[in-house]
């Protein structure tokens, strides 16, 4: 049972594995981040690109 007991203590003062989640944990949380950004700014592209188009397809059809 004190065999046990230490063990426990020493896993609790153990911070390798605490620090390896938190790196982990702040990873992921910047690669959500990163994709939101990313995929917002896709749409603002897109959004762009497709007004750019609709406003040379005027231009050419002389509605502009």
């Amino acid at each position: 049972m004190v065999y046990c007991n230490r063990l426990l203590v020493r896993i609790a003062k153990e911070e390798c594995g605490a620090t390896a989640i938190e790196y982990g944990l702040m990873a992921a949380l910047i690669s959500v981040a990163a994709i939101t950004a990313m995929g917002a700014l896709g749409n603002s592209l897109v959004n762009t690109f497709a007004f750019v188009s609709q406003q040379e397809t005027q231009a050419q059809s002389g509605q502009l």
